[in-house]
């Protein structure tokens, strides 16, 4: 009989991607359970909620930690002591990209598994109608539709950049983009996207907000769009990166996460915006290796050495 891994996952609780990976992993994969006490290894995903679990129970458990990104800019001496107190019931950690990694090695000497996240084809997929998904949206037909699907503003006053997801270099590239491309029309999704939206007004540049759309609508919104931006300067993903892979959005990014692993150098821009070439063809060959059921097992071959080590 196949030994099969008796894995807890723990959650984040926010509508966060870590808990539809989650989610996705409890569906999908062999190895797990639900109940912290009765699992072999305990896979803390969201690393910020590590302290809701039970640490006499950690102790007795192998424990893998998910670092999705370390934001140097605000990892001050409290940050760091923070890390460490987790640090201490870590064995193995996992990070989703190599700058993740490049980034963990100046805290850590543990073993560092570098493996993206999956992404699942049957909720991300090409619609060969992009017409009329503008119309259902309400996007002008002849538009030049550029996406941007992920939050850039802080919570605590809504009216902040957040920094590290590059919202002020972004509106600087829709500038840019106004007057390469007279029919302009941005596309927004996520949450807190306060500033963006704010800016957007200051250069009148026509946009649209749906706020958290369900996978479907997302997946519809995706396909409406003849560019999708990552403006950002610290990611861990972004998981919109496999996404658009996958869909077939022409994208272009900053060299953050996992873009220089799933995108052709061409894509990838520093501040010579307007020189990124999206390379649609390259960007789905690579998202492809992390479909499922494949991108599950790679990290089923992860926790198998780590269970055996």
């Amino acid at each position: 009989m196949e030994n099969k891994i008796k894995i807890y996952l723990n959650k984040a609780g926010e509508s966060w991607v870590a808990d539809r990976f989650r989610d996705e992993w409890y569906q999908n994969s062999k190895f797990k359970t639900k109940f912290l006490r009765n699992s072999e290894i305990v896979w803390i995903i969201s690393p910020w909620t590590w302290q809701k679990l039970d640490t006499s129970l950690l102790k007795t458990k192998k424990v893998v930690c998910t670092i999705h990104h370390l934001d140097i800019d605000k990892f001050n001496d409290i940050e760091l002591k923070q890390f460490y107190s987790r640090d201490k019931f870590v064995d193995v950690y996992h990070v989703p990209s190599e700058s993740t990694q490049n980034q963990l090695i100046n805290y850590t000497e543990k073993k560092i598994y570098t493996i993206p996240f999956w992404i699942d084809q049957e909720k991300y997929f090409s619609i060969n109608d992009k017409n009329s998904i503008k119309k259902k949206y309400g996007i002008p037909e002849k538009s030049f539709v550029v996406g941007s699907f992920q939050r850039d503003t802080e919570g605590s006053d809504l009216k902040s950049p957040k920094l590290s997801k590059g919202p002020d270099k972004l509106v600087e590239y829709f500038t840019l983009y106004k007057k390469r491309e007279e029919k302009l029309f941005i596309l927004l999704s996520g949450y807190r996207r306060q500033f963006i939206i704010n800016e957007l007004k200051k250069i009148d540049v026509q946009y649209k907000y749906i706020e958290r759309p369900s996978i479907k609508v997302l997946n519809e919104l995706y396909n409406s769009l003849d560019l999708y931006i990552v403006g950002s300067r610290v990611e861990g993903g972004p998981q919109s990166i496999m996404e658009c892979a996958l869909i077939k959005v022409p994208i272009i990014s900053t060299d953050v996460g996992i873009a220089s692993q799933i995108l052709n150098k061409s894509s990838i821009f520093d501040e010579k915006i307007l020189d990124a070439k999206p390379d649609i063809n390259h960007a789905y060959k690579m998202a492809k290796e992390f479909t499922l059921p494949n991108g599950i097992k790679k990290f089923e071959k992860m926790f198998e050495e780590i269970h055996e080590n």
